[in-house]
């Protein structure tokens, strides 16, 4: 299969958008190769023992993209922005329920045949990226977002720039900057025991 053009995704995004079902169904087998990428060099840098593959995150991706209505798609780096802001939500999520079982919820009935994942805390790691990310998003908002769509949308810095409206410069800047923000904030927090 040839790579699709970004005219031809930012077509098929503005028509599935104005409500076209059809655009949705020749759409997603264009960007499921790139979103399954984007998925597994999400997974790969993450080493919080979550056990979500990188398949079922681009579904439940997909299931979320599905009831999205009536949205203005204005290109291909829009989408891949609105599905690096779903991914991260949906990691969280996941990373909260899985706290919370491990902290007293319902329990999980485990065949003796199955094959138990072994890990440290699930999703710690994650969780205290996020709650860095959302005092950071109070601060400054534009350097949240662009830690947001570059770690977990994997977009390129022109990208990103192009769904901020910023020069690449400036997603530059903001990017390291940010970085230096959530390593001390992340420091701070692990020498307190949050």
């Amino acid at each position: 299969m040839t790579t699709p053009s970004g005219h031809e995704i930012t077509n098929l995004l503005q028509a599935w958008g104005a409500g076209d079902q059809e655009a949705l169904e020749k759409l997603v087998p264009l960007v499921y190769n790139e979103l399954h990428r984007l998925a597994r060099r999400y997974m790969a840098q993450e080493q919080s023992g979550l056990s979500m593959q990188t398949t079922a995150l681009v579904n439940e991706l997909y299931l979320r993209l599905v009831d999205i209505r009536q949205i203005n798609w204005q290109d291909r780096s829009h989408f891949f922005a609105v599905c690096a802001q779903a991914m991260r939500h949906i990691l969280i999520d996941l990373a909260r329920s899985r706290r919370a079982l491990k902290r007293g919820g319902p329990a999980i009935r485990v065949s003796l045949d199955e094959n138990p994942v072994v890990s440290r805390e699930p999703g710690g790691d994650l969780l205290a990226l996020d709650d860095a990310l959302n005092r950071l998003a109070a601060f400054d908002a534009r350097k949240s977002r662009v830690v947001e769509l570059r770690f977990f949308g994997g977009l390129s810095v022109d990208e990103t720039a192009e769904v901020l409206k910023v020069s690449p410069e400036t997603v530059m800047r903001d990017w390291k900057l940010a970085k230096v923000w959530l390593l001390r904030a992340l420091s701070r927090d692990e020498q307190h025991g949050a």
